[in-house]
């Protein structure tokens, strides 16, 4: 038998007894009008509709697909879906597990099921950016001469994880992750469907947010806990999914948290000021409330990019390529791994020596700028490389810092209006410390010039 293929039998089975699969698998959608969320991909006359034949021109598009989201988008679901609907045989491979055999089995099937009365073949294999470069190659094969049509998930960048020759020859699609009003339409659904709970369960408003809280975007997350609330709830003769009962099924406690409210400003202030405080054991705290609670990661990388350069700027310049290089990461992989990258980076930046001179320089230009405090700007810096430069005395007697002892000029760059302000003040803290003395040395050589008339 072919490795992982939802046989008509299984299917039967599932039939007859509803419960015998996960709720996740029971409210999988049947047509692509089912499907959560992704409605960028699902609009009329989108690929994954021309995909399954709908639109003009009936069948269409690429014999290869490449799905790439956050885990519990739909991945899976949409795949499922689109064999469905073309009546094609469907046969799933997970590259964990599965090798070249493997793959060449199903192949080597589907070219003998496409001929004579068979079906067509969608082949969904799940995680292909576990597989080699001579794995990958191995598919190459089927995809160009259309014996497979071939469906493939991956939650890591596929321009990176996926062989060019494959990429080039696919449909990418790009899924993202589901919001909270996706997943409260899919929760609500399941409890009342009956493939789902069919009714048997209430579902109260707070239990319903701590869901959605801890399901992340993930609908196959929340779906499984819904279940393991459920199915505590009635084992003890209730039939309302109390919050207690939720926490105690899933073993993980509500936060209290509104992604939409005063707690959400209240915990990001509250890790950015113990940052800035460099208490790093409270900035972990608050960092943990956020990622229990369903933040957003990419909302976290940005406070703590901009905390890189408002509260420890000069002090440690590497501080603002760790936040940058974490939020890149972020935006990368996701839950769950995302939590280690934020916490690499919050340490970090606690841990950072602290100095606002950043901050306060640009503040002190800009407070003069609105003062009008601006005038043009001094002849011999102007542009002098167009025609008739010279004749209006632009850029004469500039002197070129390269060709001086110590590459420093002693010419006046300022406006004569700002001239001589120092909006800079830089603290000893950490490598700040240098810079200043080097900024000491550095306004003396540019005071020891002649002044212009």
């Amino acid at each position: 038998m072919e490795p992982d293929l939802f046989t008509a039998a299984a299917e039967e089975r599932a039939e007859k007894d509803p419960t015998a699969s996960p709720l996740a698998v029971r409210m999988r959608p049947r047509t692509l009008d089912d499907v959560v969320g992704q409605s960028h991909l699902l609009r009329p006359g989108a690929p994954l509709r021309r995909l399954v034949g709908e639109g003009a021109g009936g069948p269409a598009g690429p014999s290869s697909v490449i799905l790439w989201g956050p885990p519990g988008t739909g991945k899976t679901t949409l795949a499922h879906v689109v064999s469905q609907a073309t009546d094609k045989r469907f046969v799933e491979l997970s590259a964990i597990t599965a090798g070249v055999k493997e793959v060449r089995a199903v192949i080597d099937g589907a070219r003998r099921s496409s001929g004579g009365f068979g079906k067509d073949t969608v082949l969904f294999l799940d995680e292909i950016h576990r597989f080699s470069k001579a794995q990958q190659d191995s598919l190459l094969p089927a995809v160009e001469n259309r014996w497979v049509t071939l469906i493939a998930a991956t939650t890591e960048n596929p321009y990176f994880s996926v062989i060019s020759p494959l990429l080039s020859r696919s449909l990418l699609l790009t899924l993202e992750p589901l919001t909270a009003d996706d997943l409260r339409g899919l929760l609500r659904r399941a409890v009342r469907d009956e493939r789902g709970l069919g009714g048997a369960v209430t579902l109260p408003e707070d239990t319903e947010e701590h869901l959605l809280r801890i399901a992340g975007g993930d609908a196959r997350r929340a779906l499984t806990a819904l279940e393991a609330g459920a199915g505590a709830a009635l084992a003890e003769g209730r039939s309302e999914i109390a919050l207690a009962a939720l926490e105690a099924a899933v073993d993980r406690a509500a936060v209290a948290y509104d992604r939409d409210g005063d707690q959400h400003y209240d915990v990001a202030s509250a890790l950015i000021k113990s940052v800035r405080g460099s208490d790093v054991d409270a900035a972990l705290h608050y960092l943990a409330r956020m990622i229990e609670a369903g933040e957003d990661p990419r909302f976290i990388a940005r406070r703590l990019m901009i905390s890189a350069s408002e509260d420890i700027g000069m002090a440690d310049p590497t501080a603002l390529g760790t936040a940058v290089a974490a939020a890149q990461a972020v935006a990368l992989i996701g839950f769950p791994e995302a939590a280690i990258t934020l916490s690499q980076a919050t340490i970090a930046l606690a841990l950072a020596p602290k100095s606002n001179a950043a901050v306060m320089a640009i503040g002190a230009a800009q407070a003069d700028v609105r003062a009008g405090l601006a005038g043009p700007v001094p002849p011999h810096l102007r542009d002098g490389h167009y025609q008739g430069a010279k004749k209006l005395g632009h850029a004469l007697d500039y002197q070129y810092p390269h060709d001086l002892p110590g590459g420093i000029a002693g010419q006046q760059y300022a406006p004569d209006a700002v001239d001589g302000k120092r909006y800079y003040q830089p603290t000893r803290h950490g490598a700040e410390a240098r810079y200043a003395e080097v900024l000491e040395r550095v306004r003396e050589r540019l005071a020891d010039r002649p002044r212009r008339p």
